[in-house]
């Protein structure tokens, strides 16, 4: 479970496992329902265990309190055997799954959580939580704790249990299978701790049915609360980071010069023997998350990342969910780095942390200057070149908040670089990044003076959800969320058989919430390529939503369609499917858009009267710089839509429009018409159509009428340049 060489315990119940123990229950809570005529801490109210995780927030399951977000519960605690038990109120403030004030028909799904906030501040011990990048362990012992019911009356109970395993592999809902020991009714929510590192590392979450032991979630699951849609610049706005900084700061005050004589967390930890990440003490690491805690957050996991993969000397490891706050970084260094230079790996850490945008107040100055003491003591021991250059890295720190000081609150190094909010580069010289929040023909023109008479497009990274259908199970699918680089790398984070086709926004929401996350930037949300099988091509993945209450993704983000199974386009008769000549007409309509002005042309209605799509020849003797509109997708009056749009497919364009509007064939079709050239003709330039359908769908979500004609719109934009990585690779034989 834990390395010989980080150090810890060797069995036995000594004075260090004692200290650890009494740790544990003083900061474990009962939790009842609030009912009128009833004891509020009786055996009648009682709804399972919890735990304080920081100061005036406890940390339970979501079937305890199964009221859902803003129900009312009293928390009971007691800070030791002596002490008398107080109740306080608190609502819950939080679940995961996120269920928006309504809870679940049924049990609860993983990773069932939730938060509970206290109305009103109290004296309480908390918990130390690991800020390690997994806490799955695969054999070996924990220690939990938790309130039950004994005789009538309730009773704190703890021991040890053992790790048999985990449930759900490596899936999202991945968790820990306990057993060899009782876990009576009562204890769901209660602590689950690793007895040699001296740290919370999961959540009871479920007792057998059928035998001893039961199963526990993972603390790490927490990194995926719901994320805030704007920039974090203060740990109140985002419900994690309050919580994490308020316990890293808890922690490191406790271990400050007091009256008191009762050991901390830290203290339990250095009995224990334990050495987190094999190089600093636990009053070290102690010391320093509290001042990392006195920052603000980083303003999203996208800029935590880059920080992490910034660093000399170490490879990022790929983790599910990834990191999110300072801790969470720090954690990731702890088991993936070499014995001979982690010490320096984490200064390197903390100096890129100083360096991260915020905005500069006194009180982050402060917190900076203070992370640098830090760095100054740590380094101490170590050789005077390293020093000499942290001396160097220290002095460029100083300048560059001098000159941010005297640029004022939107110089560029405070605003993120001054990029904008879609990712376009200002095109000539001196030209201001666009702050508005809508991108309009006006603002794609401009965009489109630049040199060259075509936007330029700051590569980002991108989130790929390939679907394949399953040709022997037509109504299910194969999926995978990817991160596609702007380099063409791609990063796999998820991947599943044989979902039924209905299940599929259910089933991918969770992965696409985790990818989200590391690719978003503040206020410029990354894209979603949704690459379909030519057969789904329709599938309205801009209306999916990630989280009831959520808008949907195309008003969130730019949404756009590709085709996962070129190989497999239907044979009509007209074409070859191996003809070579596709894959030349595919890249030279595709540049030609880029480089010139594009014309929309509406292929299926000629003046509201539907008309069929023309034959693959005709299509292909279209103009270069056409991009086909069909007004009629789901009318299926002359044959059915997923063949016409194959034939577009397999002309070569790589850029296409329609709206979908199955059992409305009688709509008046003129606004649709006119609103779709205007943003092709007028749009400035092909590169900036996601962005501009993006627009509008948010437009359409707030109601504003001049977006009305885009109901329904699917935008297919599908970069020959970017080919889609290992298509076919799921589609294996059963």
């Amino acid at each position: 479970m834990t390395p010989q060489h980080e150090g810890g315990a060797t069995g036995g119940f000594d004075e260090a496992h004692r200290a650890l123990r009494d740790l544990v229950m003083a900061a474990t809570v009962r939790i009842h329902r609030t009912r009128v005529g009833y004891a509020p801490d009786g055996p009648d109210t009682f709804l399972g265990s919890g735990f304080f995780v920081a100061p005036n927030w406890v940390l339970t399951c979501a079937h305890v309190v199964s009221g859902g977000e803003g129900e009312e519960i009293a928390v009971i605690h007691q800070s030791g055997p002596q002490q008398a038990s107080s109740v306080v109120l608190g609502e819950v403030a939080t679940t995961l799954p996120h269920q928006a004030g309504q809870p679940p028909v049924g049990s609860w799904p993983a990773p069932d959580l939730a938060l509970i906030r206290l109305r009103e501040p109290v004296g309480h011990d908390c918990m130390y939580v690991s800020e390690r990048p997994t806490t799955y362990l695969s054999e070996g012992k924990v220690l939990y704790a938790g309130w039950t019911v004994v005789s009538g009356q309730l009773q704190i109970l703890d021991g040890p249990i053992e790790v048999q395993g985990t449930i759900g592999g490596w899936s999202t809902g991945v968790q820990m299978r306990l057993g060899h020991n009782d876990l009576p009714y009562g204890v769901s929510g209660g602590p689950v701790v690793d007895p040699l590192r001296g740290e919370v590392v999961g959540v009871l979450k479920s007792r057998s049915d059928h035998g001893q032991g039961g199963t526990c979630t993972g603390i790490e699951r927490l990194r995926t609360l719901p994320v805030p849609q704007d920039a974090v610049t203060a740990e109140h706005e985002d419900v994690y980071q309050a919580v994490f900084h308020a316990h890293d700061r808890y922690h490191r005050d406790r271990q400050q010069p007091s009256d008191s004589r009762r050991p901390t967390w830290a203290d339990a930890q250095q009995r224990l023997g334990a050495r987190p990440g094999r190089t600093l003490a636990p009053g070290e690491r102690t010391e320093l998350l509290g001042r990392l805690a006195e920052l603000p957050p980083p303003t999203g996991t996208r800029a935590l990342l880059d920080i992490v993969d910034s660093l000399p000397n170490f490879e990022a490891p790929h983790l599910l969910p990834a990191p999110r706050a300072w801790r969470d970084g720090l954690g990731m260094l702890y088991e993936n780095a070499r014995d001979d230079g982690l010490l320096k790996l984490v200064i390197d850490y903390t100096m890129r942390v100083m360096r991260a945008d915020r905005p500069l107040t006194p009180s982050s100055l402060d917190a900076e200057h203070a992370l640098w003491d830090w760095v100054r003591q740590a380094a101490a021991g170590l050789d005077s070149g390293y020093r000499s250059s942290l001396a160097r890295r220290r002095e460029e720190w100083s300048a560059l908040r001098r000159r941010q000081r005297t640029r004022g609150p939107d110089g560029e190094g405070a605003t993120g670089e001054g990029r904008d909010r879609c990712g376009i580069a200002p095109p000539w010289s001196g030209a201001a990044p666009s702050t508005a929040p809508t991108v309009t023909p006006e603002s794609g023109r401009a965009a489109a003076a630049g040199t060259g008479g075509h936007a330029r497009v700051t590569p980002r990274l991108t989130v790929l959800l390939e679907v394949l259908r399953r040709g022997w199970e037509p109504d299910r699918c194969d999926w995978s969320v990817s991160l596609a680089r702007p380099d063409g790398d791609v990063l796999r984070l998820h991947e599943a058989e044989r979902t039924p086709v209905d299940r599929l926004s259910a089933e991918a929401a969770e992965p696409l919430a985790e990818a989200f996350r590391r690719c978003d930037a503040p206020g410029r949300p990354a894209a979603l390529q949704a690459a379909l099988p030519h057969l789904l091509l329709g599938l309205p993945v801009d209306t999916w939503q990630l989280r009831a209450g959520e808008p949907p993704l195309g008003a969130q983000r730019p949404v756009v369609v590709r085709c996962s199974d070129r190989d497999q386009l239907p044979d009509d008769g007209e074409y070859d499917i191996q003809d070579a000549g596709d894959h030349h007409e595919r890249h030279d309509r595709w540049r030609w858009l880029h480089l010139h002005d594009a014309r929309a042309e509406v292929l299926d209605c000629d003046d509201g009267v539907r008309q069929p799509v023309p034959a693959l020849s005709d299509l292909r003797g279209l103009a270069h710089r056409t991009v086909p509109v069909l007004c009629r997708y789901g009318d299926h009056r002359y044959e059915d839509d997923a063949a016409a749009l194959a034939r577009i497919v397999h002309a070569g364009f790589g850029v296409a429009l329609w709206r979908r509007r199955p059992g409305r064939p009688d709509d008046v079709c003129g606004e649709f018409h006119r609103g779709a050239r205007k943003a092709v003709d007028d749009g400035g330039s092909t590169v900036l159509l996601p962005d501009l359908v993006h627009d509008v769908r948010a437009r359409l979500r707030a109601g504003l009428t001049d977006a009305f004609w885009a109901e329904g719109i699917a935008l297919y934009y599908d970069d020959p340049h970017q080919p889609l990585p290992g298509t076919g690779d799921l589609l294996e034989a059963p």
